[in-house]
């Protein structure tokens, strides 16, 4: 539900304090409600987020918003559209204040060439993306919304984030009608 990457954040900061020009890698804060990336627009750094967490999401044709992951420390973002040079194929907005590292399109592409550590961690994140949206795709099958919200309940305790009704929607993939209902239900079994 709230995908991390200590290892990528690790590597980003050593890359940040080892950098001979400071123009490279800079320190970005954006507030709760602001938009990293905005989909079909073309990125114009690659972030990794050092603090904070943010929603990742698509809008579809019919303006519904279908969110597939909450992104925190360590998890890149805009890497994908830079590598295969396409707009952004979702929006990333700031759920809490959230500071990132952001990366400048040649610098990025260097390490690309030259950092084989930076390419195993790309490697590792593609897969680990893979892995979540497979086994996210099954857990909505097996499990009924209930089950899903009460997870993300937790999440929300966990984190003492305030998530609003239409994002735990867009999240779980149902109407706030339908979310309404599983909460009465999740309530009820408390």
């Amino acid at each position: 539900m709230l995908r991390t990457n200590q290892s990528f954040l690790k590597h980003i900061e050593q890359l940040y304090e080892a950098q001979q020009r400071r123009e490279n890698i800079i320190v970005k804060s954006f507030p709760a409600g602001k938009k990293l990336l905005i989909q079909n627009e073309k990125p114009s750094k690659i972030m990794l987020i050092k603090d904070g967490i943010t929603k990742c999401f698509f809008t579809e044709e019919n303006d519904k918003e279908y969110i597939l992951e909450f992104l925190g420390k360590g998890e890149i973002v805009g890497e994908i559209e830079l590598i295969r040079n396409i707009p952004c194929i979702c929006s990333v907005e700031a759920i809490t204040e959230v500071t990132v590292y952001a990366i400048s399109v040649p610098y990025f592409h260097d390490l690309l060439k030259s950092d084989f550590e930076m390419n195993k961690l790309l490697l590792n994140a593609f897969a680990e993306r893979i892995v979540n949206t497979a086994s996210r795709a099954s857990y909505q099958q097996l499990y009924t919304t209930e089950y899903s919200l009460s997870k993300l309940l937790q999440l929300q305790s966990g984190q003492e984030l305030d998530i609003s009704k239409e994002d735990m929607a867009a999240y779980l993939g149902i109407t706030i009608r339908s979310l309404n209902r599983a909460m009465k239900e999740v309530r009820g079994s408390i």
